[in-house]
């Protein structure tokens, strides 16, 4: 018994096309800038993905943790949420911490934990394409360098800045921090 069977023209345009509108918009996301919150700490200035804060507030003492880490400074109660603050500055080795008018807490929320992280002051919100940021530079075995993203270049006339662009998730989520169960991600 022989059977015939009727070929269709192949519909491969149709699906290459559709594949094409799907990559198109997953392309131009890809090239669109990426926020980051800049703040400083000490004489360097550093950037955080803005989607991972939830506000900023003014400094206020924390209640202290009996035997917690130095960068540990205790915990608040925010809105009936006890969040545990950080000071980046002790936990990235500034030089001073100095508790100014200008120090504050900005609010993170990282896998699902609400942390508040202590800094000198919070400059602006950026807008950082691709081309925007470089690699991070490698470092010897020394220094924990696994919290930088990338240098973020910001050219304003003649003036550049350089931003380190950090991963808030990771620099959280280190183990010696103790603040998350490592085994989440």
């Amino acid at each position: 018994m022989n059977m015939v069977v009727e070929q269709r023209p192949t519909e491969a345009p149709a699906v290459a096309s559709a594949a094409a509108r799907t990559a198109a918009p997953l392309a131009a996301a890809a090239a669109m800038p990426k926020e980051f919150l800049s703040f400083r700490l000490g004489g360097e200035e550093y950037g955080i993905d803005i989607l991972r804060v939830q506000e900023i507030r003014s400094y206020e003492a924390p209640t202290r943790i009996a035997n917690a880490l130095p960068f540990l400074k205790g915990v608040v109660n925010l809105r009936g949420v006890i969040v545990p603050i950080v000071d980046l500055r002790l936990k990235l080795g500034c030089e001073t911490a100095e508790y100014t008018d200008c120090t504050v807490v900005i609010v993170l929320n990282v896998r699902d934990r609400v942390i508040g992280a202590v800094v000198d002051s919070v400059s602006d919100v950026l807008a950082l394409g691709a081309d925007s940021i470089k690699a991070a530079p490698e470092m010897n075995a020394s220094v924990d360098a696994n919290y930088i993203m990338g240098i973020g270049c910001i050219k304003s006339g003649d003036v550049e800045r350089m931003l380190i662009l950090t991963d808030i998730e990771a620099l959280m989520g280190s183990a010696d921090m103790g603040l998350m169960d490592s085994a989440r991600h």
